[in-house]
């Protein structure tokens, strides 16, 4: 005992110290495997999050593609097939022609006052007609543009909400469900009710325009240029700051909803677009970008480049920019024919093409997806 006694007291500070390092070394220890625990979980946890996130980015491209299809491939060809059928029907010049071939034989059959308001008719309306052709087909291939980036804009803020729910996950792929198909079929509302009051507003461009333009006097491609250019400018000023857009977007969601209704059913059907609420945030982020400095600027870009498409196409006939010209009356008929390809169907349509591959075009609709103002 005694020796023990002896042995600790020689000893004791060094098997405290032993003990001491012993004891931190154990805690150290302990600390360092709950602390590479959690760094595991974390990272379990991150690595979770990182697959939920491709998972939503698949999807989001996946719906964001079928969007796009959608708008390619149904949306836009049935819009411009309808919108050339109204503005066939609504500016069919025949009776206008048929009248002068007739009388072109026979000098009694017209009297000259009659023949001259004849072809002032249809020096007004060839003009109108190609002209409504030209800015509906514009507007419309920008106009579905803007939808498929806003669908776009509110998936990504929609799915980002509800990112921890499988269902939301799930139900992406469902047009229904966010009031998208009711969206993005008012790219025909222009053709079903704003072309009245376009064509009216067109044709009073051009008879200002065109007021000066005797038949007789050459007609170059320049001109027909500056003329057709002269046009499209008096007919956006011809009203208030972005009037245009009436024809273009419902103001009216209920009203909307009813015409609809009416048109498919026969009879008042509202319940048929069911989400009226969703439907009408969409059409004000519509307008607000359709009403936008940003997109007047690509607007006028891309009808500028069509006219110089249009004007090529129009120089082969009057011996291109270096010629004198031909007699503007002889050019009429190319000017009307000119709105049927302007109308052609999209996929093959060098008009549409010219405006999509529009480096200008393609800034703007970055910058709208990139800066588009979230949802509230």
């Amino acid at each position: 005992m005694l020796s023990l006694r002896g042995f600790w007291g020689r000893y004791r500070r060094k098997i405290l110290i032993s003990l001491g390092v012993l004891g931190s070394g154990y805690f150290v220890y302990k600390l360092y495997e709950s602390h590479s625990r959690r760094l595991s979980d974390l990272e379990r946890q991150l690595d979770g999050a990182r697959q939920v996130d491709e998972l939503i980015k698949n999807q989001l491209h996946a719906h964001f593609e079928n969007i796009q299809r959608i708008s390619d491939t149904t949306t836009l060809p049935y819009a411009m097939h309808y919108l050339r059928s109204r503005i066939s029907e609504d500016l069919d010049l025949s009776h206008l022609t048929e009248k002068l071939m007739q009388g072109k034989g026979h000098s009694s059959s017209l009297a000259v006052k009659e023949k001259l308001e004849l072809w002032e008719r249809l020096k007004i309306l060839s003009f109108t007609r190609t002209a409504a052709s030209l800015w509906s087909m514009t507007v419309l291939c920008l106009y579905v543009r803007v939808q498929v980036n806003i669908l776009g804009r509110q998936l990504y803020v929609e799915i980002a909400r509800d990112s921890e729910n499988s269902e939301a996950l799930d139900e992406i792929d469902s047009l229904g469900r966010h009031g998208q198909q009711d969206f993005l079929a008012t790219a025909d509302y222009l053709a079903t009710y704003g072309i009245n009051s376009l064509v009216m507003n067109m044709q009073s461009a051009a008879r200002e325009v065109l007021k000066d333009k005797q038949l007789k006097e050459p007609f170059t491609a320049v001109q027909l240029r500056e003329t057709m250019i002269q046009i499209l400018q008096r007919f956006m000023n011809i009203g208030e700051p972005n009037y245009w857009i009436s024809y273009v977007v419902p103001e009216n969601v209920n009203d909307y909803k009813q015409q609809m209704a009416m048109s498919d059913t026969g009879f008042d059907d509202s319940s048929i677009i069911m989400d009226a609420s969703k439907l009408e945030h969409l059409l004000f982020e519509t307008r607000a970008v359709l009403s936008s400095p940003d997109f007047r600027n690509a607007l006028e870009i891309s009808l500028n480049k069509v006219v110089d498409v249009l004007t090529e196409d129009v120089g082969i006939h009057v011996g291109g920019t270096s010629s004198s010209g031909v007699p503007l009356a002889k050019l009429l008929p190319q000017i009307t024919w000119l709105s049927l390809p302007l109308l052609d169907e999209p996929g093959s349509n060098k008009f549409v093409q010219s405006v999509r591959s529009l480096p200008e075009v393609e800034l703007f609709y970055t910058l709208l997806y990139a800066n588009m103002p979230l949802a509230s």
